[in-house]
């Protein structure tokens, strides 16, 4: 659980994980995906009110998901720069907007590249944080407690795998 090789599988595991939520979109079958070509270059702009009214869950679920990636990547670059860890937060999530407009399977928003890397920025503070207050045994408690959320969002998959047999 000390080992970074292990952190490297979970990582990986977790980008497995979030390709399925954002590009694919929870969905198990290809004719399920919804077929939307939009780009949104505002931020917080049209795509974010619903009603007249700023909708911030999904913003709020946005930079959630991307927590688990700025630890893996402290954690895996733990030695260089802080300003030189955000630069794969930002591109993975660049890269998932351009994704999504290419094969056309989701609106492409600005904001919600803001959201992620935000996400993603929390999830560096968070394991700086963890690093400062448990010293040596940090790398161990992050790669327990992902290790621990691996196993319930298999969990999750099985049932929805189940639920949709």
């Amino acid at each position: 659980m000390k080992s970074k090789r292990f952190t490297l599988g979970l990582l990986i595991f977790y980008l497995f994980a979030l390709t399925w939520i954002i590009i694919f979109k929870l969905q198990f079958s290809f004719e399920n995906l919804p077929h939307i070509r939009n780009i949104n270059l505002i931020p917080f702009g049209q795509s974010v009110i619903v009603n007249g009214k700023m909708d911030f869950d999904e913003i709020i679920q946005n930079a959630l998901a991307f927590i688990p990636y700025g630890l893996f990547i402290h954690v895996l670059w733990e030695e260089k720069p802080l300003a030189k860890q955000l630069i794969p937060v930002i591109c993975t999530s660049l890269i998932y907007e351009i994704i999504q407009f290419i094969f056309s399977i989701g609106a492409s928003d600005i904001t919600d590249i803001i959201s992620n890397s935000s996400g993603g920025i929390a999830g560096i503070a968070i394991a700086v944080f963890i690093s400062k207050v448990s010293g040596n045994g940090w790398i161990k408690f992050i790669n327990i407690i992902s290790f621990t959320g691996a196993i319930i969002l298999t969990l999750f998959i099985a049932i929805l795998l189940l639920a949709n047999m």
